[in-house]
């Protein structure tokens, strides 16, 4: 275990505050540490605690953070999960999480920057979601589960707090959204009737993995009277036909998140998960006539070489929104309800899938096996 005086050796690693929580909060706001709400007071103890479950050197960055490119240590990472409210036994996944983010085909800048009201969205697959209690189920991406609301707030905080995305400075998003505090779900294996995304990735199904999309929130799919899976299908993919969202322009790989009732009633009739992925790539379209002739010869054209010599005249020429059947991801999560979420992503983006791997490379089966004695 990692001892707290050799915290308190690494030079700007603590500064001495009053013990007083209202002093604290004053001196965190004071300093716009916070996303505006009250924080965990990131003691010492309490960040000895989070970085038992570090299995690297503190002070050694795993990833730089843009777009202030920020060196993010285990230590300062375990600062900012106190501060979200983290168990210690979460901190895992946030380390996977940041180092995904920072992959270069991600585009973490281009996020982090942009006028768009994307986030970052954190999926958490295999046995890792359930030791620690992860919400796959009834109402998985809004409140009420610790995990969730912790693991995505302390991957939020280090992007604002080491990243520099603040708000009219580093962070340039129009309208913002409310998916800028925390962004975090677990997959619904248990009513999954298709592989999960670890599986889907080529890891095995007791590898825990984390996959992280440049996502706007969810967008609801309302149908509860689609008698079979191909009118279900047909309605997701009017929903994701839309012109506003990035996708249309970009190859952005957006993300279908399936309820499990309209899940079932899809594998019931048939369709494997690559099934559903094509079905989607051919009815997810949207006619031309549809986009202003400004965005057609101004951003469509300018982002699909497959359109050369096209006019705004050619009016009922669909317009593909995912691109190529591998162009969209499908998972399964949520309660009980005729209800599935499209999820439209920044664009320019991919999403990254880690395995939970410790420091020696060899895969680990629990986050317990990441405590240190």
């Amino acid at each position: 275990m990692i001892a707290t005086e050799r915290l308190l050796e690494i030079p700007g690693a603590a500064l001495e505050v009053d013990d007083d929580y209202e002093g604290i909060d004053a001196f965190v706001r004071g300093n716009n540490w916070t996303d505006g709400l009250p924080v965990v007071p990131p003691t010492a103890e309490r960040v000895r605690a989070m970085l038992a479950y570090c299995d690297r050197p503190i002070d050694e960055p795993v990833a730089k953070i843009p777009p202030r490119f920020g060196e993010a240590t285990p230590l300062r990472l375990a600062a900012n999960a106190v501060m979200a409210g983290c168990l210690p036994q979460y901190f895992p996944l946030v380390l996977l999480a940041i180092e995904a983010l920072c992959e270069e085909k991600f585009n973490l800048y281009g996020i982090q920057a942009t006028t768009h009201p994307c986030s970052t969205l954190v999926v958490v697959s295999g046995p890792a979601a359930r030791e620690i209690g992860m919400n796959s189920g009834h109402n998985a991406f809004g409140p009420g589960n610790r995990a969730n609301a912790t693991i995505g707030r302390a991957v939020r905080l280090a992007m604002w707090n080491i990243g520099g995305a603040i708000p009219a400075s580093g962070d340039m998003s129009t309208h913002g959204a409310p998916s800028k505090y925390t962004y975090c779900v677990a997959e619904n294996e248990a009513a999954n009737p298709w592989e999960p995304l670890n599986v889907e990735m080529g890891f095995g199904a007791e590898t825990s993995t984390v996959t992280v999309y440049g996502a706007e929130p969810p967008h609801n799919v309302n149908d509860h009277e689609s008698l079979d899976g191909e009118g279900l299908l047909k309605m997701i993919a009017g929903t994701i036909a839309q012109t506003g969202a990035n996708n249309i322009y970009y190859a952005g790989e957006p993300l279908v998140v399936i309820g499990p009732e309209h899940a079932a009633s899809i594998a019931k009739d048939g369709f494997s998960k690559r099934d559903v992925k094509a079905f989607l790539f051919e009815h997810a379209r949207v006619p031309l006539g549809n986009l202003s002739d400004d965005n057609i010869v101004r951003r469509l054209k300018q982002f699909e070489p497959w359109l050369p010599g096209l006019t705004a005249e050619q009016r009922d020429r669909p317009v593909p929104i995912i691109k190529g059947e591998e162009g969209v991801h499908v998972i399964v999560v949520g309660g009980a309800g005729k209800h599935s979420v499209y999820i439209p992503t920044f664009g320019p983006t991919r999403p990254v899938t880690l395995p939970l791997k410790l420091k020696d490379g060899t895969v680990a089966t629990s986050v317990e096996q990441f405590r240190q004695a």
